[in-house]
């Protein structure tokens, strides 16, 4: 009895899935738990399982069609097949040959084919996958960290200087390259693109700029080992207890105050944006934060987070100073009133009692929604905020 392949059902509000990735060939063999497929919504993009084991032996839907959730889109047999084994809008599909399971199973094409443009070894790579498959990411986080890229043939005959280009940036055009070059729109950046403009279009956007003196926090920050970005979760936390209107939306019938505080941690993908949800984030301590972050984060570059992990959030931080940004004028993640900016912290001269101090500073922004709260509210929430990041106790909210 062949196994019919459903688009899955990934959160209650999801209605259809695009196809990003067949990650078996046609005529594959595919283990139960195995990686079968990359599917893309408007919300998250994961690796879908496979729910037994068998041969892929037909594809009714081509990578990048978008369909509604329910519909056939392959199907599983416990044979290998012998005859015509895939149809994909009509057209009969040659089968391959079915092969013995190899070590290239273990890498998607997406994979392998960024594997060889940057000229990168796979077996030296840690994957951080589901069964320790290696990513996207995984290869990309090799590169950055200036591993020796994978001799070819044709680079043993280059000079030094001949073998180490210049590595291009994504999306743009090298100094030779003449024309337009049209990148086609994922699903993600499609979505993307409207609820911004979507984002601007409802909300009435105004942004408020803070300073912040870290150094109170800087040195337990070392000791225990944590970035900044849980510090300022807490902070924020806080505030939040001290202005419950900035934990809100906008609702026909009024003003919707969440008391719950499920915290939106932007985190940045290779072509677009996630904003995974940390649950009740006034509840945890700066421990419990900073792994929540760090799971979170790592799981979204490898497309393995669910898809409620990504939904109900109530205020957003976003943390571009990751890259050495200070300001930043965020756009409001709907339905939230709020989002925050956290620049990069940077040692600057400030004046205290008179005198002139170095200290780490950090310049906060708060884009808010003008239409449930006004100037004063958004500054007395930062102002609380502030006064938490500078003269904590710390120690408290281990």
């Amino acid at each position: 009895m062949p196994t019919d392949i459903i688009m899955p059902q990934l959160g209650e509000s999801i209605a259809e899935g695009t196809i990003v990735k067949w990650l078996v060939s046609p005529g594959g063999r595919v283990e139960k738990d195995q990686p079968l497929l990359e599917v893309e919504t408007d919300k998250v993009a994961l690796e879908v399982p496979s729910p037994t084991a068998g041969f892929l032996s037909d594809v009714l839907v081509p990578e990048g069609q978008t369909v509604p959730v329910g519909t056939l889109i392959a199907r599983l047999e416990t044979q290998a097949p012998t005859g015509v084994i895939s149809r994909v809008g009509g057209v009969v599909m040659k089968p391959m040959p079915v092969q013995e399971a190899t070590e290239t199973e273990h890498y998607s094409p997406a994979v392998r084919q960024l594997a060889k443009e940057r000229g990168v070894d796979l077996s030296q790579v840690k994957g951080t996958g589901t069964g320790g498959r290696v990513t996207k990411q995984d290869v990309l986080s090799f590169v950055e960290k200036g591993a020796p890229p994978k001799p070819t043939a044709s680079s043993a005959r280059m000079t030094p200087a001949q073998a180490t280009p210049a590595r291009p940036i994504p999306g743009h055009l090298s100094p030779k390259q003449t024309g337009e070059e049209v990148i086609p729109l994922t699903s993600m950046r499609k979505t993307i693109a409207e609820r911004m403009v979507a984002s601007r279009r409802t909300a009435a956007h105004v942004v408020t700029f803070f300073e912040a003196d870290f150094a109170s926090l800087a040195g337990f920050r070392q000791q225990h080992q944590l970035t900044y970005l849980p510090f300022v979760i807490k902070a924020v936390t806080r505030a939040i207890k001290d202005t419950p209107i900035l934990n809100s939306s906008w609702g026909e019938n009024g003003i919707v105050v969440k008391h719950a505080v499920h915290m939106g941690i932007a985190v940045a993908l290779e072509d677009g944006l996630l904003v995974p949800v940390i649950r009740s984030a006034e509840t945890k301590g700066l421990q419990r934060l900073a792994k929540e972050v760090a799971d979170l984060s790592e799981r979204a570059r490898a497309t393995r987070l669910n898809p409620e992990e990504v939904q109900g959030g109530t205020f957003t931080i976003t943390n571009h100073g990751g890259t050495g940004s200070l300001f930043s004028t965020p756009i409001i993640h709907q339905p939230q009133i709020a989002i925050l900016g956290m620049g990069a912290v940077q040692k600057r001269p400030v004046v205290i009692n008179d005198a002139i101090a170095i200290r780490p500073m950090c310049y906060l922004s708060l884009s808010f929604d003008h239409r449930v709260i006004d100037g004063a509210t958004a500054d007395h929430f930062m102002s609380k905020m502030k006064e938490y990041l500078e003269h904590s106790e710390w120690e408290r909210f281990l």
